[in-house]
């Protein structure tokens, strides 16, 4: 099995070495396209106004200056002999779920290799806050990924889906329980712009999340993150509300309707 390797964290990052071993678990045959620098955040974006530079780092390792998209759609279309079985993407530090998965460069690197027809998985350890001392729990996601991914691997997939793998912010002895969730959501006011001013009186902006303690529904992937359990979310693309369109076919369709002139 031919397995690639992004992340949005970056080529240094400790998420990547973890994933490398747990990806070395699977396979002997690793190639790695991760973004030059962080790229969190980025969703799915492409780069289209600058050129993309590729860096060989070593054999079947490459840094990209862009985001994971970019680098999927490189290692698959230009990098790599041949079109890899599985893409994984990740470990990122820090859970991806809720409504991070519609901007996370980690579940955008899985859903890349989806569009090329290829079984992808993200990956994401859990984390108490982000703060530079804070050390994630890397060995959770080395201890269970492995067997999680073989048993996935095991199974048939519908078109279009990508697996969301999320791991507790617990050490492996502390994890009993793996979970299929649902994408949960939180509170819309979570996330928020904080206002600084820099050193020449001028206002800038820190986008950042408030962390306030919620309550979240039952077989989500939130409350599994809340609770202690190991998180797997099938996710597709498709943002189509059929309910909606089944209801707007009762009004609209056929002849455009006229404007009402105003009286």
């Amino acid at each position: 099995m031919r397995i690639l390797l992004t992340n949005d964290d970056g080529i240094e990052a400790e998420g990547l070495e973890c994933l490398e071993r747990i990806a070395r678990t699977l396979s002997d045959d690793i190639w790695v396209c991760a973004p030059a620098v962080e790229q969190s955040g980025k969703g799915r974006g492409i780069t289209l106004t600058e050129p993309l530079r590729v860096n060989r780092l070593g054999p079947q390792r490459f840094a990209v200056t862009g985001t994971p998209t970019d680098c999927v759609v490189l290692a698959v279309n230009d990098l790599m002999p041949v079109k890899p079985d599985l893409v994984l993407s990740g470990v990122n530090r820090g859970h991806n779920v809720g409504e991070d998965c519609s901007y996370s460069g980690t579940v955008a690197g899985a859903l890349q290799g989806m569009a090329f027809g290829i079984r992808s998985i993200a990956l994401s350890q859990s984390l108490e806050r982000f703060h530079d001392e804070v050390t994630a729990h890397w060995e959770t996601a080395e201890a269970f990924a492995p067997g999680i991914i073989t048993r996935l691997l095991e199974q048939k997939w519908a078109p279009g889906v990508v697996m969301n793998l999320n791991f507790p912010n617990r050490p492996p002895e502390a994890v009993t329980q793996v979970e299929v969730t649902r994408q949960g959501f939180r509170d819309i006011g979570e996330m928020h712009a904080v206002r600084r001013t820099d050193l020449r009186g001028r206002d800038y902006y820190w986008m950042s999340f408030r962390g306030e303690k919620q309550e979240h529904p039952e077989g989500t992937d939130l409350r599994a993150m809340d609770e202690g359990r190991i998180s797997v979310s099938p996710l597709h693309i498709d943002l189509t509300h059929m309910t909606s369109v089944n209801d707007l076919k009762k009004v609209l369709g056929g002849v455009p309707p006229k404007a009402v002139a105003a009286e």
